[in-house]
């Protein structure tokens, strides 16, 4: 068995940790903890704000292990090596356009909406990536449980404090 790993594989597996660093950090960034978020009346099965960035960074790592393991078991380039990096590229807007909406626009509605396109975009991904690596799929699971609840809880708050958080 030959342990080293190809370049071609070790720049795979750089590609899809940056990128995962890189949603990541815009997500971070664009997220505001501010005086609006702290008023908002929550529903009190809501975890705690701590629990977030674990669950986040977590999320993360098994994506881009997903987006590397299907990379790097299928063929360089094909029409699915294409469809699935256009698929998790767009999962990365989605993914950082439901901060900017709940975080910054204040947009509990909206964020409620584009939730569902973050969900309908990772399950597309799981039967996409499942082509090259059943593995692949599976490790965006967590991906898919987490974006449901949030979801939930997305929509507890827009029940709770109105459709833009202001009661």
């Amino acid at each position: 068995m030959n342990a080293r790993v190809s370049p071609m594989h070790w720049r795979a597996m750089l590609t899809a940790a940056f990128a995962a660093c890189v949603v990541a950090g815009l997500g971070a960034f664009v997220t505001d903890l501010g005086p609006w978020y702290y008023h908002l009346a929550e529903p009190p099965w809501k975890p705690p704000d701590w629990l977030f960035g674990p669950a986040w960074t977590f999320i993360f790592a098994m994506a881009a292990l997903s987006g590397y393991l299907c990379w790097s078991r299928g063929p360089r380039y094909s029409p699915n090596t294409a469809r699935v990096l256009a698929l998790f590229t767009l999962n990365a807007i989605l993914n950082i356009a439901w901060s900017v909406l709940f975080f910054r626009l204040h947009r509990l509605d909206w964020a409620l909406v584009e939730v569902a396109l973050l969900w309908l975009s990772i399950a597309a991904l799981m039967v996409l990536v499942a082509r090259s690596s059943t593995l692949a799929s599976w490790l965006l699971l967590p991906y898919l449980a987490w974006v449901s609840f949030a979801g939930m809880l997305n929509l507890a708050l827009v029940r709770l404090n109105g459709p833009t958080g202001g009661g």
